[in-house]
């Protein structure tokens, strides 16, 4: 998109109010969505409760196709269709609502590299788990990914879907990685996190950011998500401080607003 045309999608954002209608859209919750897609799905739920912005989570098997990246989760918001985080939340913003506008400029710059080594890190990892390591492939990504769709059009979903991700690891130098390594750039990553965070209740202290939307997504998902072992959901469990920070975003963005523990599990 071109300055001018990102510019006066801005000034439309901006001069309509958030509507009580504003609809998130995701793969079917308990039968096809994987974990990728699921963090992904859960971290803008989070940004947008930390928002005070109200959103309905609509589930539809063809998300992935309605999404006008091809990725999820999209929102819908008047006649305005935006996905995934980073676009979501500079659209939130052109609105009006801001969870980092209280930061100075070196701290916005610390936000976005801990973004990017957690969409580098954890996003990736799980992409490699679903789709590289063979027994989850076996046993969950290929069943789960074209389970709405009838034979054979499943399989060959499933496989082409693979196929592009296994090109994305080559291109990115994970394609001859083992598990192993990736779990301990997973272990890596949720080290340099927890320093971060320290005795903190966000990673910049009392006020949320979209980081802490993006982390928790990530880290929630991995804990409550059941895969073939539990060597994924071990690496955040060994660092205290990071489940103590799932808990408290989940209890105070969801929990404590009504939602209960089934609106990230569900709808």
């Amino acid at each position: 998109m071109s300055l001018v045309a990102e510019a006066f999608v801005s000034q439309i954002a901006a001069a309509e109010p958030w509507p009580e209608n504003a609809t998130l859209y995701q793969q079917l919750k308990g039968e096809q969505i994987l974990l990728s897609d699921n963090a992904a799905s859960l971290a803008v739920q989070a940004f947008l409760q930390m928002c005070n912005l109200p959103v309905k989570v609509v589930c539809r098997a063809n998300a992935e196709y309605m999404s006008p990246s091809g990725k999820v989760p999209f929102i819908h918001v008047g006649n305005q269709v935006v996905s995934e985080l980073g676009p979501i939340v500079q659209f939130v913003k052109a609105k009006g609502h801001s969870l980092s506008d209280g930061l100075d400029e070196v701290q916005k710059a610390e936000m976005k590299a801990y973004m990017e080594l957690v969409n580098n890190m954890l996003l990736t990892a799980e992409l490699y788990l679903q789709w590289c390591d063979e027994a989850t492939v076996g046993e969950i990504t290929h069943a789960r990914y074209g389970s709405p769709y009838p034979w054979p059009l499943n399989h060959i979903l499933a496989y082409q879907k693979q196929w592009e991700v296994k090109r994305k690891m080559k291109a990115i130098g994970w394609g001859n990685k083992t598990l192993d390594q990736v779990l301990e750039d997973v272990d890596q990553c949720c080290q340099a996190l927890s320093q971060r965070l320290g005795t903190q209740p966000y990673f910049f202290n009392k006020q949320p950011t979209e980081l802490d939307a993006l982390v928790f997504g990530h880290l929630y998902t991995i804990l409550t998500t059941q895969l073939t072992n539990d060597e994924l959901s071990e690496k955040v469990k060994n660092y205290s401080n990071l489940l103590a920070f799932c808990r408290r975003i989940e209890q105070h963005y969801f929990e404590d607003r009504g939602k209960g523990s089934s609106s990230i599990r569900s709808s």
